[in-house]
């Protein structure tokens, strides 16, 4: 389950920064690999910043591991990847730059963006990842 940060909460008790380190589970259809799914869920580990002026900046890093068919040899192949997160939540609506937000911070949406991001194009085994160094 993904955590939601609670401003007014966090304004009421003037906690302004503070920090996240969970796991979920992604979206399934996200991946459009052949033959390669999720292996293990993504592990967040978020900082956020809430700023004068209401908005919350959310900046951190997501890991996650990726099993299945080599994309160029079919062997068996696992790897993990990391991607940064990065997002600006401001009250009300967002306005395609940043994400809005009323009390409540969902951060459903910048992690689902992030892993988007981070999703390398094809899943490749030791054997051909060294082949393509060389």
């Amino acid at each position: 389950m993904i955590p939601e940060i609670d401003v007014r909460s966090l304004w009421a008790k003037k906690t302004y920064e503070g920090g996240l380190a969970f796991d979920y589970e992604p979206e399934e259809g996200l991946l459009d690999i052949p033959f390669v799914a999720f292996s293990s869920p993504v592990h967040a580990e978020l900082r956020y910043a809430i700023l004068e002026d209401g908005a919350v900046d959310v900046r951190g890093s997501i890991t996650f591991t990726l099993r299945g068919a080599c994309s160029r040899c079919l062997a068996e192949a696992e790897q993990t990847f990391t991607g940064e997160v990065d997002g600006l939540f401001e009250r009300g609506k967002g306005d395609g730059m940043t994400y809005g937000y009323t009390n409540t911070v969902v951060l459903t949406e910048l992690l689902r963006d992030a892993l988007l991001f981070a999703l390398p194009p094809r899943l490749l085994c030791g054997n051909c990842i060294d082949g393509e160094q060389n």
